[in-house]
């Protein structure tokens, strides 16, 4: 498998990855994470635009997308119910997602950002148990709770080589 940067020629198999996302947490008890379309075309696009956006490929064929950033995210500044387990400067990894058909992409994708900053945090819905167990096998730890900007309450984990 190998990473590279989303280009505007992959939206349509980035949004068909996002669309059996979807269905997948509705059909495994997660029917309120991204909803509403969400992650939309017009997202997708400003996370291209920003150089944010990866693909996972696999031969040839995208089998796993997701954004990651470096640097402070809004969202992650106030946590409660815990704490993060540093302060130090942090990459975020958010929208992540993968085909049905490839085992690993997910661990793949997340290894990929450790290698690029080794210090991650990431979030997830309450009801997403098959996110929330990928990232405890992957070393991230459950740090607390943050809220997004619509006041929707997520997950936090965190994984670093700074203690």
């Amino acid at each position: 498998m190998e990473i590279r940067n989303t280009v505007l020629a992959d939206m349509d198999n980035v949004m068909e990855i996002y669309e059996k996302a979807r269905q997948y947490m509705r059909d495994n008890g997660n029917p309120n994470q991204w909803i509403n379309g969400y992650p939309s075309v017009e997202l997708i696009e400003g996370d291209i635009n920003d150089n944010s956006s990866y693909v996972c490929i696999d031969d040839k064929q995208i089998v796993g997308v997701f954004r990651f950033t470096l640097g402070t995210d809004p969202t992650y500044i106030n946590i409660y119910e815990g704490k993060w387990i540093n302060e130090e400067p942090y990459g975020v990894v958010h929208r992540i997602a993968s085909s049905s058909h490839k085992k690993g992409v997910a661990s793949y994708c997340l290894n990929w950002c450790l290698e690029k900053c080794e210090n991650i945090k990431i979030d997830t819905h309450r009801d997403n148990s098959i996110m929330q167990r990928l990232l405890e096998k992957n070393g991230f730890e459950k740090c607390g709770i943050i809220f997004l900007e619509d006041g929707a309450e997520r997950l936090a984990f965190q994984k670093t080589f700074h203690k």
